[in-house]
């Protein structure tokens, strides 16, 4: 079984759908089955580097919301967060462009295959807990080095184009899959799962998956996929 996440490093349901995924292969009698692979979305492709703790700010202008609200939500998420282990530090989270944060997905992808979702988590991990600037090389050099991938062969890959053609991809089917918020879970290219869902919801869907596969049945898109308006429910609308 494949699965495939549509996820974006500044996502804050991204962070906590990774968890909900790692919980439901946990339950998932057939988890040994399963492969994972991280797809790239970026909810704001001209965003630029800004400083620590304006991220409530940028939500209430893009939102269009009080910045109370704005401040609120994340309150929620810093708590469900610290429910899984997440410490959301919304003093320290500052904007920032993804672009090669999900180039060195791929980069890693190539090179060291089975370190790509903890590459993926150390990237949440520095953007969320540590205010670390993801669009900087050396941040992302740095990640990868504590992995045990050579810093000085990921230092030249971001100096080129590695991953950029890669990146792109996975952008060009979020669009062709109409998919507008992450993160987004596709099971064996025919089922959908949209948002921060809980582990039986990813568990259902995987056994629902497996279910077709054994009967041979056509595919078909479906899922919990949902409309929503920002931020303040369970996934990142761009």
């Amino acid at each position: 079984m494949k699965i495939e996440v549509w996820s974006d490093v500044v996502c804050p349901f991204c962070f906590l759908g990774r968890k909900n995924l790692q919980a439901a292969l946990g339950q998932y009698e057939h988890a040994d089955e399963v492969s994972v692979h991280w797809r790239s979305f970026q909810l704001d492709p001209s965003a630029e580097p800004g400083e620590p703790g304006s991220t409530a700010a940028g939500l209430a202008a893009k939102y269009q919301m009080p910045i109370a609200e704005a401040e609120a939500n994340q309150d929620r998420l810093r708590q469900s967060g610290a429910q899984v282990g997440i410490d959301f530090r919304w003093d320290l989270v500052r904007p920032d462009n993804t672009f090669d944060a999900h180039r060195l997905v791929h980069i890693v992808a190539e090179r060291a295959p089975e370190q790509v979702d903890a590459l993926v988590g150390r990237l949440f991990e520095a953007h969320f807990t540590e205010g670390a600037a993801v669009s900087d090389h050396e941040v992302l050099v740095g990640i990868a080095a504590e992995l045990g991938i050579d810093a000085d062969q990921v230092r030249a890959a971001l100096a080129g184009d590695d991953g950029t053609e890669a990146v792109r991809q996975d952008l060009a089917q979020a669009q062709a899959y109409g998919i507008s918020g992450v993160p987004f879970f596709v099971i064996d290219q025919a089922y959908g799962v949209s948002g921060a869902q809980p582990p039986e919801v990813l568990v259902a869907a995987m056994e629902q998956a497996r279910e077709a596969a054994v009967a041979g049945a056509a595919p078909e898109q479906n899922g919990d996929d949902h409309d929503h308006p920002s931020c303040s429910q369970d996934s990142c609308e761009a």
